[in-house]
């Protein structure tokens, strides 16, 4: 399809049950020209398990949140074309990896946003939500020049999404078929995974008020 370096960036905190799957799959994609993993602050094995995968690690000494990841892989990395990818995934594929980056490759999208597959009604519902999913290819430029402060916490993906649409650029979503992630009350139980679902609203609301507001007054 294109000769273009592009890179996956996987940032991930505790995700040792995963990591290595996601990272076996996007080594298995042709499009792809490395695989970074961001191991922000993790206390378990899962720097280790992504590096006995293939990956190229690089870890931070404390958790900064997945923005502070975000920002520090495109230190490594000089690709025009990053892909986003959470380290709790399910089923990738290669295919799906295809799926996310076409558009943007052939320039009908400067970013593009994975569905993750909840069935059809669920699926088809996400449609007409704020794309919040972690899974995304974009112009490194998007999140260049999107200002830094808003790139933290859960803020990210909604701060992506209005700077494209605040610059009239375009941008969009693709199901991702068979592609579901393993959920938080997995992880750690229902009373603190409530707690954490609850602090991702909050600051994804927190960051589609503040964009619009720093738009207005032109910060943004």
């Amino acid at each position: 399809m294109s000769q273009q370096n592009i890179t996956a960036i996987v940032p991930a905190y505790n995700e040792e049950a995963t990591i290595a799957q996601v990272v076996t799959a996007l080594l298995a994609s042709p499009l792809l020209t490395d695989v970074l993993v961001i191991s922000d602050g993790s206390t378990d094995a899962t720097a280790a398990r992504a590096r006995e995968a293939g990956a190229q690690v690089h870890e931070m000494p404390r958790q900064g949140g997945k923005g502070e990841a975000m920002l520090h892989a495109l230190i490594h990395t000089d690709a025009p074309i990053v892909v986003f990818f959470d380290a709790d995934l399910l089923g990738l594929t290669p295919d799906h990896v295809e799926q996310l980056v076409r558009p943007v490759l052939n320039g009908s999208r400067v970013m593009n946003v994975g569905l993750r597959d909840r069935g059809i009604v669920l699926t088809q519902l996400t449609r007409h939500l704020p794309l919040i999913a972690g899974e995304r290819a974009l112009h490194r430029s998007i999140i260049e020049r999107t200002p830094a402060q808003y790139l933290k916490g859960f803020m990210v993906e909604a701060s992506l999404n209005y700077y494209c649409r605040s610059h009239g650029l375009p941008y969009g979503a693709v199901k991702l078929s068979g592609l579901s992630i393993r959920h938080k009350y997995e992880k750690v139980g229902w009373p603190l995974a409530v707690l954490q679902y609850g602090r991702m609203f909050f600051q994804v609301a927190t960051a589609m008020v503040t964009v619009r507001v720093a738009r207005v007054r032109g910060k943004f």
